[in-house]
């Protein structure tokens, strides 16, 4: 046989997890900073905000004692009142040695902390003594995290009782004076910011108190801005995605969306440096987010002069001129965001005016195929979803090739989603993996999609190209081990258990051996797609336990493992009384082992394993209870 393969591309078929993105990325095609005569910023030594002259040093002394401090605090009693007045204590002390404490290195992480115990009153002060150097602290390395910090209590202090009262304080001579209330500390930052704009924004550390100071304005804290406000502030920080960002919300003043639309419409005035500087690009990203759920009017007007800007610049060579910034790594971020909150009307614009007709050269670039995914993603009419997938859907192989299945796999949850297209993409997607034919290698299709391998990579064949494809060897598949399941196949497997008819995905599963769907739920990745076999509402319980049945024998090894031991609970979970009673049988022929076990205990404890062993009735009278219950809500639920 020869040594070529099937397809025309003579790459091997062996589809790599993601385009990488940042500064290993080839061809970023990123234009230098000032391109197509955008304003530079100032150069960062011009624009770091100079110390006060007489920076308070922290000595040892008081290191220690705030860090003793802090340490009985975390030891305190339960009691409200006690832990409280330790609070109003320690900080108390903090007062008058704000500024050292928040610009060190170990003294800001103590005060970050104590922030998080403090009530409404004590922060305000400390608030209050930090305000004469606002800006220094601001922008410096440590001290941004102080004020982050503080901002993020405000969905805890904005509730308390005391919000609208004055705080009072006594100075030396024992005179009273009147300290600003919660929010009028907070609109005065954002005065500030306000007032230079610009430079927040630009700086390393202040565009995070930017950021943050948008999400309180607007009520609004998301996920992934408090994880990275926790992480290194390395430009290199692990890139997360826009669509797993969780939100929370809270009240807020009225003058603070207020507020909100007064910094929003800063963003205009320089719309080419957001645009193109990194550090000042994440701040209109993130007001992009918090305006689409706050201000969607503001929002909307936003993306339009985002979208005018770039369509106006210097065109392209391949027709529209946004398809450049599509290709750089900073502004397609930007785009990214805006692709995500633009309204279907304006989305399906921007498609015709300028995605139409580039979609396969935009899915071959290994940046412009992050802002394609995005678009995808916003995909919510069937009328575009039929004209991105009829350009898109041929190449699906040759995307796939290029290391990109981020894209096969946002279309494919585009098909889910609007719930159009699943057969044919599905057919695509066997075709691009080579199990489509002869038929018997599509029962094959779970461990390809899983591995993001095509068949002959997958089973080590050599098959000469124009020749008749070989029939599928169950025996030779059934003694293979699985191979690694990669994040993006597991994400394949879990979209298209949620198609109408997920039949096909359904009976390749069924056709693996015990000892590999254990190791499938023994994955990282893999373990989700139990998640989805026992979620989908197209899966039938019928279907469900013929994918199942090929567990048992294999449920102590579920149990004793860290992934394994949680897809376990979640079958308990669904199980009727029969299938608990053959688990508990199987788990308690190894009871000492699972008890020794670091996940085996638990599992064992939530089966009720001791009393199954040695109560028999009581534990069959428990589980029929919970069978009951688990029915009645079910069909409250159902209602």
């Amino acid at each position: 046989m020869g040594l070529g393969p099937r397809s025309g591309h003579k790459a091997r078929h062996q589809f790599s997890g993601a385009g990488r993105r940042g500064r290993a990325a080839r061809g970023s095609g990123r234009p230098p900073p000032g391109r197509n005569g955008c304003p530079r910023l100032p150069p960062a030594d011009a624009r770091t905000e100079q110390a006060p002259e007489a920076l308070p040093h922290l000595s040892s002394e008081a290191l220690g004692y705030f860090r003793q401090a802090l340490s009985a605090l975390k030891v305190a009693p339960d009691a409200a009142e006690d832990r409280e007045l330790m609070v109003r204590n320690i900080l108390k002390e903090v007062e008058t040695q704000a500024l050292a404490l928040a610009t060190n290195r170990t003294g800001s992480e103590m005060l970050q902390e104590l922030l998080g115990f403090s009530p409404l009153k004590p922060l305000c002060r400390v608030w209050a003594a930090l305000r004469p150097n606002l800006r220094f602290v601001a922008c410096h390395r440590c001290g941004v995290h102080v004020l982050q910090s503080a901002l993020l209590q405000l969905p805890r202090l904005l509730g308390s009782p005391a919000k609208t009262e004055e705080v009072e304080d006594e100075d030396e001579d024992g005179k009273h004076g009147s300290l600003q209330t919660l929010e009028e500390l907070v609109l005065g930052l954002a005065t500030e910011v306000h007032d230079d704009f610009l430079f927040f924004c630009g700086d390393t550390h202040g565009s995070f108190v930017v950021r943050t100071l948008l999400q309180v304005l607007g009520g609004t804290l998301l996920e992934s801005e408090r994880a990275k406000s926790r992480a290194s502030q390395s430009s290199e920080t692990q890139r997360t995605s826009t669509r797993e960002c969780k939100r929370t919300d809270f009240e807020v003043p009225k003058t603070f969306l207020t507020c909100l639309q007064d910094l929003s419409s800063c963003f205009l005035k320089d719309i080419a440096v957001f645009i193109t500087d990194k550090i000042s690009s994440f701040c209109l990203q993130v007001a992009l987010q918090i305006l689409h759920h706050r201000l969607p009017q503001h929002c909307a007007h936003l993306c339009d002069a985002i979208i005018d800007y770039l369509s106006s610049s210097n065109s392209s060579a391949g027709g529209s001129p946004l398809l450049l910034f599509l290709r750089d790594q900073t502004s397609s971020r930007l785009l990214e965001q805006v692709l995500l909150v633009v309204e279907p009307a304006r989305l399906q614009r921007l498609f015709e005016d300028h995605f139409q007709g580039q979609l396969h050269s935009l899915a071959a670039h290994p940046i412009a195929n992050f802002p394609l995914q995005r678009l995808l993603d916003a995909v919510t009419s069937p009328e575009l979803l039929s004209l991105v997938f009829e350009e898109l859907s041929p190449a699906l192989e040759a995307v796939l090739a290029q290391g990109h299945p981020g894209v096969v796999v946002a279309l494919v949850e585009a098909c889910r989603r609007v719930g159009s297209h699943q057969a044919q993409v599905l057919q695509l997607l066997l075709e691009a993996f080579h199990c489509a034919e002869p038929a018997s290698r599509q029962v094959a299709c779970v461990p390809l999609f899983a591995s993001l391998l095509a068949y002959e990579v997958y089973y080590d064949l050599t098959e000469e190209e124009g020749v008749v494809p070989a029939e599928h060897q169950v025996d030779m598949a059934a003694a293979r081990t699985l191979r690694e399941v990669m994040v993006l196949g597991s994400l394949l497997l879990q979209h298209l258990l949620y198609f109408s008819n997920p039949g096909l995905v359904l009976r390749s599963l069924s056709a693996l051996t015990g000892p590999q769907l254990l190791a499938l739920a023994q994955s990282p990745a893999g373990s989700h797609i139990f998640d989805a076999i026992l979620t989908s509402p197209s899966v039938t319980h019928k279907q469900r336990r013929r994918v199942l049945k090929n567990l048992k024998g294999q449920y102590v090894a579920l149990a004793c493992s860290r992934h394994g031991s949680r897809v376990l609970d979640a079958i308990w979970s669904g199980a009727s009384l029969g299938s608990r009673k053959e688990i508990a049988a199987e788990l308690g022929e190894r009871n000492q082992e699972l008890i020794q076990d670091a996940f085996g205990h638990h599992v064992a404890r939530n089966v009720a394993l001791t009393t199954f062993l040695k109560r028999r009735a009581t534990w069959e009278q428990q589980q029929s209870a919970v069978a009951k219950r688990r029915r009645a809500l079910n069909s409250i639920l159902a209602d």
